[in-house]
């Protein structure tokens, strides 16, 4: 689960965003082939539904006063299914790339409640398991009444906005590994997630409509956490290091804000990554919650060019199918 990302220099993130679509569309949607080797055939349905070591950052309050954003999304009534979006056909132009993948992809509007989901099975969450780990111990800190001290806000500021490992294996024996992640996750309606053996916080096994679920526990209004404790996170997610501002960001409108967790990490075995992007993100006025997840690229870069083009293929063409 060692994460070691490469360094952007002191670029703004609004222009570190227009440099990657600029070299997006120089590319044509092209990603060799020769640098990128995914394993198991993909799947799509479409339904309703319902790691980076850096030096710790000074602990700071939540500044949500000053989140360009509301503080909680309207959770939709319920009302017929819409009709299922192809997105195995939007995604085709990223997977013809692959002779094999294992990518799953899932999004949701947040006002018409409609979502569509590409791919099956469990992956390896790498460090966007950060988000969960936090939402497990504010949970744990609501329950016993008490603020989260000064070493704990420390750790999770380094946690989510550098991906910090030291910082998170620390919360992660707080909370009580796997026991605890896998308890908060019943009140959090995570169905489809098992947190990893021992210490291993990494290898934790989820769903990309998990973490959709995820999402919307932390920043919709019908969720086990608090105001104060969705604040928080919401907080820490919108102000991630510069160099870390990739992945479902790029399907974003440049000027609006995104909250963001970016994972990845290199198997041991196979010396394959995994590359994986969680946020919220603001495009053409609507708001979306998105999960893209990948495993078994041969290079972290392509990873992260793949997480990209599937992320913008997704929202242009799931735009297409929504009614207010």
């Amino acid at each position: 689960m060692h994460e070691n990302p490469s360094r952007r220099g002191g670029r703004s993130r609004r222009e570190q965003r227009r440099r990657r679509k600029a070299r997006r569309r120089r590319m044509m949607w092209a990603v060799t082939t020769a640098a990128v080797l995914l394993g198991a055939s993909a799947t799509y349905t479409a339904a309703r539904l319902y790691s980076g070591r850096a030096s710790a950052p000074t602990a700071r309050a939540p500044q949500t006063a000053h989140a360009p954003r509301t503080t909680t999304e309207s959770q939709p009534a319920t009302s017929a299914p819409p009709v299922p979006m192809d997105l195995e056909s939007a995604l085709s132009r990223v997977t013809a790339l692959f002779s094999d993948n294992r990518m799953s992809v899932a999004i949701l509007d947040t006002t018409s409640g409609e979502s569509a989901t590409y791919g099956e099975g469990a992956f390896d969450t790498a460090s966007i398991v950060k988000v969960n780990i936090l939402a497990t111990l504010l949970l744990q800190a609501q329950d016993t009444g008490r603020e989260l001290t000064a070493q704990e806000r420390a750790y999770a500021a380094a946690m989510i906005q550098n991906s910090d490992n030291d910082s998170t294996s620390a919360l992660w024996t707080e909370i009580g590994s796997a026991t605890g992640l896998d308890a908060a996750n019943e009140r959090l309606g995570l169905s489809e997630t098992t947190g990893g053996d021992g210490t291993v916080w990494g290898v934790t096994q989820t769903t990309a409509r998990d973490q959709i679920r995820l999402l919307q526990a932390v920043f919709g209004d019908k969720s086990p956490l608090s105001t104060a404790s969705r604040d928080y996170i919401q907080d820490l997610m919108y102000h991630i290091a510069a160099s870390q501002d990739w992945g479902v960001t790029a399907a974003a409108d440049a000027e609006r804000p995104t909250a963001l967790k970016n994972g990845w990490l290199q198997r041991s075995q196979t010396k394959k990554w995994d590359v994986n992007s969680i946020g919220r993100i603001e495009k053409d006025g609507r708001v979306y919650f998105m999960a893209v997840l990948l495993n078994g690229c041969s290079t972290q870069e392509a990873g992260i060019q793949i997480v990209e083009q599937a992320a913008v293929a997704t929202v242009t063409a799931f735009a297409d199918t929504l009614t207010d």
